[in-house]
């Protein structure tokens, strides 16, 4: 149906100026405008993305603490890290089960946007530094979420990177690796999952605020054919007659001056009537899609939702490194030490919009005393630091600090739960440091000291310095913020209930100076370059073979596997591979395979590797499965700033099976026939460009009256001479005297319908 069919099914051409207006803006802080004559109800919206966090209190502003409990399910973080398409279906929908339970229409989430830096103190919210992960990810998430009736509001639109600045910074992105990193993860979830809204960030991109960005806007509705609602992040807009003449619908919160400032601009026609009338059945639209759900709330199962969270909770921890030690053996264990405030006092979830009041909370030092309890095994607990970033007069550190070392001497092992403390992970600020506290830090190296069959388990949302701990901890377990029932989780995967399978979504550097968007970071008078440009990442640290910590798809289980490809079917618009996977391990186990495509030398630097698809498999010891990836060829294309236009050359691909980014297993060439889309030759090309297109090659040779592998006429055959004239453009590269004229070149541009 199009738009225009569909507002003719809508009541909104009778709408008067004044409730063309209202229906732009909030109620207040988290409703939207109801026009009871016209058929319109209020709806509500509120906060995600890893739970439902809808403020028990009235509606005129925000509160962090209060708002009626739901299931906190891991961030974002943790959930990119299971690279698990399915469960992020299911988390989806317990969470639109609890949104529609709570009488709300549009649970706000997930982010999408792109982990650039370490230290976005956002990143916790964010699915992966890779656009394909993050899209994917987020497509399945939303497609669960809306299954029960309500919808998603994917964020923030676009290349909210960072918080430093956000209300005023430019992030200034040139066009291509905006198209192919940042803008790549909003088009997979448009194009795979149709979410309900979108809401825009609260920077400017290339000095436009995104709210007003017609050109992105544009995209998103023309390119990718989004037909939900587009809303402006909580007071983002600041000039809403622009902003909707641009595409936005909807500004949060309610603003009644700018009410009448988009009447007025009705009335004298700087807002076309045509534009508001198919922003108001947008409006309506949304409200129509949600009527049966809020009609009908239903009950959410908050039991079963907690398991869930568990699952997610244990399935999401990476174990980045591991010398044996785990999975602990509880038969074998008679002293259990157990480091660290974080055990018994769990950090669960971020700051900010985000934070959720949980059902209940899982700590790990209890899951790991009831798992233990019908063992004969003494588990010791040791606070080891104080929580604060400076800690009061009433904490002594040293004194806690020589408590847990005394208890962890004599231990069998040592469980020491370490990480970033909550005011380093938040809306509204970045992070400033890379490291872990010099407290943490020092105890760790304190406790190690005595008891060398030490596990480090760390809690952050975004990643953190671990050179330290490498090479010297027994392992080192990453569980980031996962969730209401992270200590159960934590807990299980530690005595081996369940095996370790996540997977790194973002690379761990070894020092945030390593990373490419440090330079310049985070920004300066308003501006931050994204000089990278499509280096993000582990598509930097693997082109520029810089050495980082743990590579970016990094993860350990408790067992071994091994990768051979056994078939590969390459069509117009996919290739399909077929990897055998063989657990040859000892145990049962769950690998994620991993699919790289490497390019060959073309019209534009392209990263060493980029990830094409993944797929994973469980299997018992000594089980083989295969598991069948299939790559679409719109992922693999570039986009051209001459052509304006997403190519794929003809070309043999280099498609790679990893364990990593930097761990591959095997590998096959393919030839793909390319997408037909030609980047443009124009007189200002160079000779050389001419020359080596393969398209404009041959004639221009012909043109030369040689033929193709000939060499090229006197003096062009001298390699000296071709060395000094080849990088001329052909615009002045005729008036040279080298074999051909203005005229005959104007012939080869002719008979190329160049313009």
């Amino acid at each position: 149906m199009s738009e225009s069919e569909a507002r003719a099914e809508l009541p909104v051409d009778d709408l008067t100026p004044a409730e063309l207006a209202s229906v732009t803006s909030g109620s207040d802080f988290w409703n939207t405008q109801a026009l009871p004559s016209r058929g319109l109800s209020a709806m509500t919206v509120t906060d995600g993305p890893h739970g439902l966090r809808k403020q028990s209190a009235d509606s005129s502003g925000i509160t962090l603490q209060g708002a009626d409990p739901a299931t906190c399910f891991p961030t974002a973080a943790g959930l990119a890290s299971t690279w698990d398409r399915a469960l992020m279906r299911e988390i989806g929908e317990a969470l639109g089960a609890e949104t529609r339970a709570a009488g709300v229409a549009v649970i706000l989430g997930p982010g999408v946007n792109i982990k650039r830096h370490p230290l976005c103190g956002r990143n916790f919210e964010y699915l992966s530094e890779d656009p394909l992960l993050a899209g994917e990810m987020g497509a399945h998430l939303v497609s669960g979420i809306q299954s029960a009736g309500v919808g998603a509001s994917v964020k923030h639109f676009a290349c909210n990177n960072q918080e430093t600045n956000r209300a005023r910074l430019s992030a200034d992105v040139d066009e291509r690796p905006l198209r192919e990193i940042y803008l790549r993860p909003f088009e997979r979830v448009v194009r795979k999952a149709a979410p309900w809204t979108l809401m825009t960030a609260n920077n400017k991109i290339n000095g436009v605020y995104a709210s007003e960005h017609a050109e992105l806007l544009g995209i998103l509705r023309d390119e990718w054919g989004f037909d939900g609602l587009v809303m402006s992040d909580w007071g983002s807009v600041y000039d809403r007659v622009p902003a909707l003449v641009a595409g936005m619908d909807l500004e949060m919160p309610s603003n009644p001056a700018a009410d009448q400032e988009v009447k007025a601009a009705l009335e004298n026609g700087s807002i076309p009537v045509e534009i508001a009338r198919a922003t108001a059945s947008r409006v309506f639209r949304l409200a129509e899609r949600a009527s049966e759900a809020l009609s009908d709330p239903g009950v959410a199962d908050l039991d079963a939702h907690h398991a869930l969270a568990r699952r997610a909770a244990a399935q999401a921890c990476v174990l980045l490194a591991n010398d044996g030690t785990l999975p602990l053996d509880s038969g074998s264990i008679q002293r259990l030490c157990v480091v660290g405030s974080f055990a018994a006092d769990p950090r669960y979830q971020g700051a900010g919009s985000s934070q959720v009041t949980p059902t209940r909370i899982d700590d790990a030092l209890t899951a790991i005393r009831a798992r233990l309890a019908g063992a004969d095994a003494e588990v010791t607990f040791a606070q080891g630091f104080a929580r604060t970033e400076v800690a009061g007069p009433d904490v002594d550190s040293d004194q806690l600090r020589a408590e847990a070392v005394r208890s962890a001497a004599d231990a069998d092992a040592v469980l020491l739960f370490l990480g970033l403390p909550e005011g380093d992970e938040a809306e509204g600020a970045d992070r400033v440091s890379f490291e872990l506290p010099e407290v943490q830090r020092r105890l760790f190296d304190e406790v190690v000291a005595v008891n060398p069959r030490t596990v480090v388990v760390l809690s952050n949302g975004s990643v953190v310095g671990v050179t330290a701990f490498v090479g010297r901890a027994a392992a080192i377990l990453e569980s980031w913020l996962g969730g209401q029932a992270s200590g159960s989780g934590v807990a299980d995967v530690l005595f081996g209930d369940v095996a370790p399978s996540g997977r790194l979504a973002e690379s761990i550097p070894l020092r945030v100076e390593d990373c490419p968007a440090h330079i310049g970071w985070p920004g300066e008078e308003g501006h931050t370059r994204y000089g990278e440009g499509v280096f993000v990442g582990y598509r930097y640290y693997e082109t520029f073979e810089r050495p980082v910590a743990f590579p970016f798809g990094h993860g350990l289980g408790y067992t071994t596997f091994s990768h051979a490809i056994t078939a590969v079917r390459a069509g117009e618009t996919t290739v399909e591979l077929e990897v055998e996977v063989t657990n040859s391990g000892s145990r049962e186990g769950r690998e994620v395979v991993q699919i790289y495509a490497c390019h060959p030398a073309g019209p534009v630097h392209r990263p060493r590797r980029e990830l094409a698809g993944f797929g994973d498999l469980i299997l018992a010891a000594g089980e083989v499965g295969t598991v069948t990836i299939t790559v679409d060829l719109d992922d693999l294309a570039f986009w051209s700033t001459s052509a304006h236009a997403w190519v794929l050359p003809e070309s043999v691909i280099h498609f790679e099976v990893g364990a990593s980014s930097h761990d591959i297993r095997a590998s096959v060439e393919v030839s793909v026939r390319g997408n037909g889309v030609h980047v443009p030759l124009t007189p200002m090309h160079t000779l050389r460009e001419w020359l080596e297109d393969p398209v404009a090659g041959p004639v221009l040779r012909d043109a030369f009256g040689v033929k193709e592998g000939d060499p090229l006429p006197v003096p062009l055959n001298d390699p000296d001479v071709f060395k000094v004239v080849a990088g001329t453009t052909m615009k002045k590269f005729v008036y040279f005297g080298m074999g051909l004229d203005a005229t005959a070149f104007d012939r080869v541009v002719r008979g190329l319908g160049i313009g």
